[in-house]
């Protein structure tokens, strides 16, 4: 049925109308992103700052980082945290980063999908799926 009206609006959009008919995909992602947005502000942005680019010395950016080539470690310190050096973009941090483990698997996910939409140069969501095997992976042994 829905192919039926996309196909539909598309019809109508050629006769002079503009019609929008995304998937079900990209309605997905987009209600992860728009998700991941407050909850970066919520838990990001006070040290990575609004934007992504850090704060001076202290926190390291998120924004043109090339520590976003390591997704599977990036969804592990969103939700254990980290201490210790870590270089980013050629330069140490070393702060500790608090871990979140009140966040959902879901929560890490549309917050992963914010960041890596935003700053990572991608344009599909994270999946749910794939942040929980990540977080089995890497959650530590007690």
């Amino acid at each position: 049925m829905r192919k039926l009206l996309c196909a539909f609006a598309g019809a109508l959009s050629l006769i002079g109308g503009v019609v929008s008919c995304q998937s079900d995909e990209e309605i997905k992602r987009q209600k992860y992103i728009t998700e991941g947005i407050l909850l970066y502000q919520n838990y990001c942005a006070n040290c990575h700052q609004p934007k992504g680019q850090g704060l001076a010395a202290l926190y390291p950016p998120i924004a043109n980082s090339d520590y976003l080539q390591h997704k599977d470690s990036v969804i592990c310190l969103i939700r254990y945290g980290m201490q210790g050096p870590v270089v980013v973009n050629g330069k140490t941090y070393n702060r500790v980063m608090p871990a979140q483990p009140q966040l959902s698997d879901l929560e890490v996910a549309e917050l992963v999908t914010y960041i890596y939409n935003e700053w990572g140069k991608e344009t599909q969501l994270t999946g749910l799926n794939t942040v929980k095997s990540q977080l089995e992976k890497c959650r530590p042994k007690n």
